[in-house]
């Protein structure tokens, strides 16, 4: 940058460097699905999905290597915690698919739901997205932004008071305590009346709904009284719900439901009138599908 004095030049390169993710590996799935593996800096990896529809393209990024929260039926998780991810390693998964993309194509939507905690690595999640939804960075409105957490109670109270105008999910994925404590370790902590205080208590602007995701596991949390205490536990949240069928994985003790009981399970929740939606499962192929992400 020969427009800059040597003072100036001088000074960036002791205080700044641009980063980058080599990518290692990149799979395509038979519904079009595409995983990313890259290798970060010091030689741990991150994966990223890329998953088009008919009217959009949505990025799954990842916030840290690996996962702390040690829920059971996640792939993620099976190998603990190793660190945070950097607000850059965050940013650079988007940017590195977005320069991947042909001419004219760009991404239309990000959900912070790959590998890790999002709320965990709360600062360097903050700052990725407002650089994310910043004018002058990649200018992805912030409507379009995703961030998925296991129920972190204090850091979803810290979020909405963060002024960041984001959707938030939230993994609820049980309908008692009991189930929760066994299958998500962090209901311990902030079970299920902590964590849907603080639902209630969220700002939401007007016409925005919190999301609920619901991983339905065969015998364990399907069952119809599952339904109908679900129904009961998010009475009085402006909310919706998204079902997902478990999506297996090698070594899995758990299976996923029938078609038939995740269709009744909807039914119930519907006759509550909630909306309620199934996510379809996507990149299953090749271990791209939701709690099926990890660092190899």
């Amino acid at each position: 940058m020969t427009d800059l004095s040597k003072e100036a030049r001088g000074l960036l390169s002791q205080k700044a460097y641009i980063s980058r993710l080599t990518e290692v590996k990149r799979q395509c799935s038979i519904d079009g699905t595409e995983k990313f593996l890259f290798a970060l800096e010091d030689g741990h990896r991150i994966e990223s999905v890329l998953i088009p529809e008919e009217d959009r393209l949505t990025l799954c990024i990842s916030t840290q290597v690996g996962c702390g929260m040690g829920c059971t039926f996640c792939l993620t998780g099976k190998s603990g915690l190793v660190r945070n991810l950097r607000s850059s390693e965050i940013i650079n998964q988007v940017l590195t698919i977005q320069r991947s993309l042909t001419e004219g194509t760009r991404l239309t939507n990000i959900v912070i739901m790959g590998m890790g905690e999002p709320l965990a690595n709360y600062n360097n999640t903050m700052k990725a997205i407002e650089i994310l939804t910043h004018p002058l960075g990649p200018a992805i409105g912030a409507r379009r932004i995703t961030l998925s957490t296991s129920g972190l109670v204090p850091l979803i109270k810290r979020l909405g008071n963060s002024g960041l105008n984001i959707n938030l999910a939230i993994s609820l994925n049980a309908s008692t305590d009991e189930q929760r404590n066994q299958i998500m370790p962090i209901n311990k902590k902030y079970p299920l009346a902590k964590l849907l205080d603080s639902c209630r208590e969220y700002p939401l602007k007007r016409n925005r709904m919190l999301s609920f995701e619901y991983v339905l596991l065969d015998g364990i949390n399907n069952s119809p009284e599952d339904a109908r205490r679900v129904a009961r536990l998010l009475k009085g949240i402006r909310c919706k719900i998204n079902l997902i069928p478990f999506n297996e994985f090698p070594g899995s003790a758990y299976k996923r439901p029938s078609e038939e009981s995740v269709l009744a399970f909807q039914e119930i929740l519907a006759s509550h009138h909630y909306s309620v939606f199934i996510r379809k499962s996507r990149g299953a192929d090749i271990l791209a599908a939701c709690g099926q992400l990890r660092e190899e």
